[in-house]
């Protein structure tokens, strides 16, 4: 018989900016958040943003997404490497560059996520992760 799986929160950007992540202290209020268009950078930022949101209330934590330095504890173990928190994020931000430009055209996924990718790994270098 299995458990009952416990439910999760999502939290949208704007929630975030509203409320602060859960957990913490606000740090913009909701009246200075604009929704920026999609195709500019400020835009792809704010989808980046929700997609981290998105991940963490499926994936990790209300805090945020975590799964990379087990993900690399665990290569680390089997391989015998040495691998950083860092250099994982830095390898998945390299997939989604290379999925980018595998194809002609745009790939909002991708781009996406790489904005994400760049985030966690820039976190992690100043977390000495």
């Amino acid at each position: 018989m299995t458990e009952p799986r416990e439910t999760t929160t999502r939290n949208s950007a704007e929630d975030v900016l509203a409320n602060g992540a859960p957990g913490k202290t606000p740090t913009a209020p909701i009246s200075e958040f604009t929704v920026m268009p999609v195709d500019s950078a400020p835009g792809m930022l704010q989808a980046a943003f929700q997609h981290m949101l998105d991940r963490a209330a499926v994936y990790d934590s209300p805090e945020g997404e975590r799964s990379m330095g087990k993900t690399i504890d665990i290569f680390n173990t089997i391989t015998g490497r040495d691998l950083t928190e860092a250099e994982g994020w830095l390898i998945m931000q390299i997939l989604k560059d290379v999925r980018q430009w595998s194809r002609e055209g745009y790939h909002q996924d991708s781009a996406e996520d790489s904005i994400a990718y760049a985030a966690l790994k820039s976190e992690a270098l100043a977390g000495g992760r």
